[in-house]
């Protein structure tokens, strides 16, 4: 088996994967490798996701800034459309939430970026909405809809254009370093590099460990949603996504149907998730309590993996004990509407060069894995 040379080799081809893969392309050759028969299988293919400069902790929110010139105005030729939809946030508190609703309300790094609204306005907004479930609501009116495919393979395109090796079917096997060189195998294919970079989703700790690296305990979570009907002539085109404050349920209008999900964080081991009947049957509960809806059926359900790091930030730099092992991984929920950003920093990283201006806020001794104390171990 023959072995193949390049600069940096990145495993797994998800939004993470893909997304730096592109950026490095231009300036290295690079390796992407994907596990499965196509990129994007797991969570990046399952997400139903939002852009939102309110969602998530501190540093979440300031990768989320970071990234939003690249949704709104996209590079030219990157799309055929646009990566982005006017959508809204409608976020809901009943009278026993409030606390947690002024809580919300007061990160500091969210003004200009939500708005409270009085009751009656939020029940315009969504009219199937109970007046019981909703004490007091705020509304983060620049909250957009992501075409997840397009932007994915956006960033796929861009990888090949640039002139990277894109390898499915492709799982590690073995990831060992010798003689200053990260050897990849996948059975059939054998890549070797300098640098790797763990850009695999769920399974970022097992690539770790493949390679002899200490796990940083990213955990695999899984989270469940489904399509149900409206009822007959409901116009909802232009309803915001509903999002209950203590996150127990959200909400959201898709091609005429609405997706439901109970917001559910189980932790699973690393696999191809199914949705959970409890979970399915606890995202009904929860929205027929908080709207007028009676759920008769479902259009279809699904599951997706979402992987937190113990923090729950995400997790992006050059792994200190091991040379040349990057870490670009512990995206939880957030990692479609932090690619950009998180893309343009790891690239960054790997080429040994300051973060560009658009990324100045952003702290990197945050998100970088020394924040983790961990054993070291000895590799060559």
């Amino acid at each position: 088996m023959s072995t193949e040379s390049f600069d940096i080799v990145v495993i797994g081809a998800g939004i993470a994967g893909a997304s730096v893969a592109a950026e490095l392309a231009s300036t290295h050759r690079t390796a992407l490798l994907e596990r499965e028969e196509f990129p994007g299988y797991h969570s990046t293919g399952r997400s139903a996701a939002l852009f939102s400069e309110s969602y998530g902790n501190a540093a979440v929110r300031a990768l989320s800034r970071a990234s939003r010139d690249f949704f709104f105005a996209p590079p030219e030729g990157f799309a055929e459309h646009p990566l982005v939809q006017a959508r809204g946030a409608l976020h809901v508190a009943r009278q026993d939430q409030l606390a947690r609703l002024e809580s919300f309300a007061a990160n500091a790094d969210m003004t200009g970026q939500v708005r409270r609204i009085t009751r009656d306005a939020a029940l315009c907004l969504c009219p199937i909405l109970r007046p019981e479930s909703v004490a007091a609501a705020i509304l983060e009116g620049d909250a957009a809809d992501v075409d997840v495919a397009a932007l994915h393979q956006g960033y796929l395109r861009r990888f090949r254009a640039a002139g990277g090796t894109l390898a499915v079917n492709a799982q590690a096997r073995a990831l060992t370093r010798r003689s200053g060189l990260w050897h990849v195998e996948t059975g059939e294919r054998s890549f070797r590099a300098p640098v790797v970079v763990d850009a695999a989703g769920a399974w970022a700790d097992a690539v770790a460990e493949l390679a002899g690296v200490a796990p940083l305990g990213i955990q695999p979570r899984r989270r469940t949603a489904a399509l149900v009907d409206l009822p007959e002539g409901t116009e909802s085109a232009r309803w915001p996504m509903v999002i209950d404050i203590d996150e127990t349920f959200y909400l959201k209008p898709d091609a005429g149907l609405l997706l439901i999900s109970p917001a559910d964080e189980t932790p699973v081991e690393a696999c191809d998730v199914q949705p959970d009947e409890m979970d399915v049957a606890i995202a009904v509960d929860r929205v027929e309590r908080a709207t007028s809806l009676t759920i008769r059926r479902l259009r279809k359900r699904w599951a997706g993996l979402r992987s937190f790091a113990p923090d729950r930030s995400p997790v992006i730099g050059f792994d200190a004990a091991a040379p040349g092992f990057f870490w670009l991984a512990g995206q939880g929920g957030y990692g479609i509407q932090t690619a950009p950003a998180a893309a343009r920093l790891a690239a960054a990283l790997l080429r040994g060069q300051a973060p560009d201006e658009s990324l100045a806020q952003i702290s990197t001794a945050e998100l970088s894995p020394a924040r983790f104390a961990r054993p070291l171990k000895d590799i060559a």
